[in-house]
C-alpha cells in the first residue's frame, strides 16, 4: 500500500523558514519522481518543485531561490527546505510521488496519482 506522510508544517512569520518532510511507504522510492505542491485558499493547487535525479530539481519560477527540494533515499524521504517565508506561501503542502522518468519529472500535479494528506504553512507578516 503506497503511503506518503508530510510533516513540518507550522505557522511562522514572514522572513522565517521550514523544512518540511514527506516519508514514503509501499514504493521503491529511488525510481519515483517526487514532488511538493501547495494550496492556498480559494486557489488551484500549484506545483512547487520536484526532483528524481538529485542533479536535476526543478522548480516554480515564483520559488526560486526560496525553496529547495532534496531527498534521502535510505530513509525514502522527500524534504522541501523554505527560506525567506512569505505569506503568500500560506496554504496547504502536500508531496506526490510518480514514475515519470528523469526527464520527465516536475511539479505538474496531473502527472502524479499518488498523494499525501498535506501539512498546513500559515505565513503572518
Amino acid at each position: 500500500q503506497k503511503r506518503l506522510v508530510e510533516s513540518g508544517g507550522g505557522s511562522v512569520q514572514a522572513g522565517g523558514s521550514l523544512r518540511l518532510s514527506c516519508v514514503a511507504s509501499g514504493i521503491t522510492f529511488s525510481g519515483y519522481c517526487m514532488g511538493w505542491f501547495r494550496q492556498a485558499p480559494g486557489k488551484e493547487r500549484e506545483g512547487v518543485a520536484a526532483l528524481e535525479d538529485k542533479d536535476r530539481a526543478v522548480y516554480a519560477d515564483s520559488v526560486k531561490g526560496r525553496f529547495t527540494i532534496s531527498r534521502d533515499n535510505a530513509k525514502n524521504t522527500v524534504y522541501l527546505e523554505i527560506n525567506n517565508l512569505k505569506p503568500e506561501d500560506t496554504g496547504v503542502y502536500y508531496c506526490a510521488a510518480e514514475i515519470l522518468g528523469p526527464m520527465w519529472c516536475s511539479p505538474r500535479a496531473g502527472n502524479f496519482g499518488n498523494w499525501g494528506q498535506g501539512t498546513q504553512v500559515t505565513v503572518s507578516s
